[in-house]
């Protein structure tokens, strides 16, 4: 599997994780020290991974069957970081997520995740 592929994957992983209240997932695409920071309600979010696991839980699992959007619109791998935008939908809220990745130990994970709302 190429760099670019592996990094997709996490993407995958992440966005069906977070559609479908997946903890475990979220843990394997996320860096333990992930930060997740976007504005969210007129105020600047800053959460670490576990705030953001317990929010996503807090919502719950899309329907099953449901199709996640996963709109991969860049994608730049370098040595070992790579950056994705990704456009995604979560509890009927569009967002476009930019993702910072590093290749640590063969593997492939989130470390920042940076969000837009869109009206």
């Amino acid at each position: 599997m190429s760099d670019q592929q592996a990094v997709q994957s996490v993407v995958h992983l992440y966005v069906d994780g977070m559609t479908f209240a997946h903890e475990g997932a979220l843990r394997k695409a996320f860096h333990p020290k992930a930060c997740i920071v976007g504005n969210y309600d007129g105020a600047v979010e800053w959460l670490s991974l576990d705030e953001f696991i317990a929010a996503v839980a807090g919502e719950g699992p899309a329907p099953a069957g449901m199709q996640p959007l996963i709109q991969i619109e860049a994608l730049d791998v370098t040595g070992d970081v790579a950056t994705v935008k990704v456009v995604d939908e979560f509890a009927g809220m569009r967002f476009s997520d930019h993702l910072s990745l590093l290749k640590t130990d063969g593997r492939w994970m989130i470390v920042n995740k940076l969000y837009y709302l869109h009206p």
